[in-house]
């Protein structure tokens, strides 16, 4: 069994592995890069292997850093099955479908602003009919616990992460000539108490695992108290006369916090007037495969949303797919939580109003997740006095708050406490910044502990 690394390395996005066994090439995820100009010149590179010699895909989930190159593997030869979730190919498509079309409108963007400037001209990754054509190269949706043969002796079996609806573990177990070996994937792993889903499921023992490290060095804040600081912020807002804007990533964040907005306006914790946009179309429709899929929910939720009592609708809450409503969100001084994405504000609508937010002492800017370096996020919440948005650059005068009890991923704590369940003697150390790694290689004990560079291999 060989492992090899071709994304995620040493970093936090591009998440891209590689087994060779049993005459198959399988790869884990294909992810994008995301961050500063020179992080995402990594995507147009080669991937490290030949996309044609791919055999099978497994998907963890469909955050972009996981799903976002499948487009470019498709168009560079792979012919091969991508296999995942029901719910994991559902919003796949719609993360593949809007990053093509953002990557499209770039590019005009681009090409109407500078005219022919071959210095300033960048041509998308991969189209929106790229897209399509890889979400239809999804197979037979997998089940959680359900072993798959990959090949005579080779079996894929998905397991629960817990991080975002549909997300999976991937343990690998390779059977020949009487012996047996294994691998584990954690994908990204998901918090034990969650708000809208379940924790992740028991890991098996495995002789490798290879596991992410987004929070390898901290443990969160509890969750109570993020959400009280999340409802002050938004109150003080208002007071002031001024928004709240929340950057957010559309798959799992966005619900969570129009659910925890929905509960604090019904528990007095937020006023009844408080006027809810959740400007991101796919951030709604990814909330509509939610609804569709309440099985991956906590049984309360599921239940309320089967019972017709569906959590992520209420009083003051609007869904604003049309680029006409957002604009006119414009106009609105007070008074309005707007959820955008992106959540590292690297794309999509938010960027407009942070425009419009950041220069005013009224308004707060709200940081729920993770902000990779590079990023304009990252700048914004490191404290930079103004920051660069299409071409200008804009003043930073709001409430900056960030807020890192509501992420996704396991922390330090969770991690060490998976892993411990595994005893796998090797363990790789992938998605995460180089600092974060270290301190978390330095707690790991009676393992030998790798932290791959982009495009190394191992045997196993």
């Amino acid at each position: 069994m060989k492992l090899s690394f071709h994304g995620a390395d040493r970093t936090v996005t591009g998440s891209c592995h590689m087994v060779e066994c049993a005459g198959r090439r399988i790869l884990i995820d294909c992810g994008l890069y995301q961050g500063g100009g020179e992080i995402e010149e990594e995507n147009a590179r080669p991937f490290g292997f030949d996309p044609a010699a791919v055999d099978i895909v497994l998907l963890t989930h469909a955050h972009l850093d996981h799903c976002g190159r499948l487009p470019l593997l498709v168009k560079r030869g792979f012919r091969g099955e991508i296999v995942a979730t029901a719910a994991t190919a559902e919003l796949a498509r719609l993360v593949m479908v809007d990053a093509a079309g953002l990557q499209e409108e770039d590019s005009r963007f681009r090409a109407k602003r500078f005219g022919n400037r071959p210095d300033r001209a960048v041509a998308p990754l991969y189209s929106v009919i790229d897209a399509l054509n890889t979400a239809g190269r999804f197979g037979q949706a997998a089940e959680y616990g359900k072993p798959i043969e990959l090949a005579p002796g080779l079996t894929a079996t998905f397991l629960d992460a817990g991080h975002i609806l549909g997300s999976v573990c991937v343990f690998l177990e390779a059977r020949q000539d009487g012996r047996t070996s294994s691998v584990l994937f954690s994908g990204d792993l998901g918090k034990t108490v969650d708000t809208l889903l379940t924790g992740p499921a028991r890991p098996p023992h495995a002789d490798a695992v290879v596991v992410e490290t987004t929070y390898g060095d901290r443990d969160h804040r509890p969750l109570e108290p993020s959400v009280a600081e999340f409802y002050d912020a938004v109150t003080a807002a208002f007071r002031r006369g001024g928004n709240v804007v929340v950057p957010t990533f559309a798959l799992e964040r966005a619900q969570e916090i129009l659910y925890l907005i929905g509960r604090g306006i019904e528990t007095g914790r937020l006023p009844p007037s408080a006027q809810v946009y959740v400007d991101s179309p796919m951030a709604i429709s990814a909330t509509e495969v939610m609804e569709r899929n309440p099985q991956g929910l906590q049984p309360a939720i599921a239940a309320a949303i089967r019972g017709g009592r569906d959590p992520f609708h209420f009083a003051g809450v609007h869904f604003t797919r049309d680029r006409g409503d957002s604009q006119k969100l414009n106009d609105i001084r007070s008074g309005a939580v707007i959820l955008a994405g992106s959540g590292m504000c690297t794309g999509g609508r938010v960027r407009h109003h942070l425009m419009r937010n950041l220069p005013r002492a009224e308004s707060s800017i709200v940081f729920v997740g993770f902000a990779a370096v590079g990023t304009l996020a990252r700048a914004i919440v490191d404290g930079a006095a103004e920051v660069g948005i299409f071409g200008e650059r804009v003043p930073v005068r709001a409430r900056i708050h960030t807020i890192n009890g509501f992420s996704a991923h396991a922390d330090r704590h969770d991690l060490l406490a998976w892993l411990a369940q595994i005893a796998a003697p090797r363990t790789f150390l992938v998605h995460g910044e180089p600092g974060t790694m270290g301190s978390f290689a330095s707690l790991l004990h009676g393992s030998k502990v790798e932290m791959p560079e982009l495009h190394r291999s191992y045997e196993l």
